[in-house]
């Protein structure tokens, strides 16, 4: 990346594919997940080397749960053993990592090693990765707006009180900057209830290649993508 290029604060993935990839060599779903780790792993590295500051990736949805019970496990495993295996790495590259999502239907084994990434994690100042487990955008607004109504009821505040930036706090993300950029992996063009509320002005990236299969050229590109967009958040420039 030149240094003149417009780079990301936020860059968020729905990292899609896992499956298919699987299925394209005959493996079974739970290997694609497996393999995806690298991906995770790469997308890492790449946001640090490229200066973002925030990297959010799309884990588990609050729907994935509907899944077989046997996938579930798997990812639930791997997401601990990925987890344990992690954090030191990542805590000598500068990351800080951040869970969102809602955590009461974790084990109690899932909540430790959450708490433990988070803390060995603390003081990383170069990247933060936020990791949307459990996690569905609808439930975020609706919460937000069911937290923001009792206050009303109670009489700590008037209806009209309420505007965009008092909403956005009361949102899972309100420490975290809006996306700048969202990437759907394996050609898919939908947000699957991820970030509905942040995404407003977000740009849009979908590459063809599964996830397993996107490495840091293919982030690389991502950005390069990102660099030639305008940013007009609904106004126009001189030239329109």
């Amino acid at each position: 990346m030149t240094e003149n290029r417009a780079i990301p604060t936020h860059v968020a993935i729905i990292m899609d594919g896992n499956g298919r990839w699987a299925k394209q060599r005959g493996k079974e779903r739970y290997e694609g997940h497996l393999a995806g780790v690298e991906s995770v792993r790469s997308a890492v590295r790449a946001a640090v080397r490229n200066g973002v500051k925030w990297l959010t990736l799309y884990a588990f949805s609050t729907e994935n749960w509907g899944r077989p019970a046997a996938e579930v496990e798997a990812i639930m495993e791997l997401f601990c053993r990925t987890v344990v295996g992690e954090g030191a790495a990542l805590a000598e590259q500068g990351v800080r990592v951040k869970i969102l999502g809602e955590r009461t239907r974790f084990s109690a084994s899932v909540l430790e090693m959450i708490e433990r990434i988070e803390a060995t994690t603390a003081s990383g100042d170069r990247l933060t990765l936020v990791l949307a487990f459990n996690y569905s955008s609808r439930r975020e607004i609706l919460l937000a707006a069911q937290s923001l109504a009792q206050q009303v009821a109670e009489g700590r505040m008037q209806a009209e009180d309420i505007d965009e930036q008092l909403f956005a706090s009361a949102l899972m993300t309100s420490e975290m900057p809006d996306p700048d950029l969202i990437i759907r992996t394996s050609g898919e063009c939908r947000l699957s209830n991820f970030l509905l509320w942040q995404a407003s002005y977000a740009e849009m990236y979908f590459p063809e290649v599964l996830w397993p299969d996107f490495d840091e050229e293919a982030f690389d590109k991502a950005l390069e993508a990102y660099a030639g967009r305008e940013r007009r958040y609904g106004l126009v420039n001189d030239e329109c």
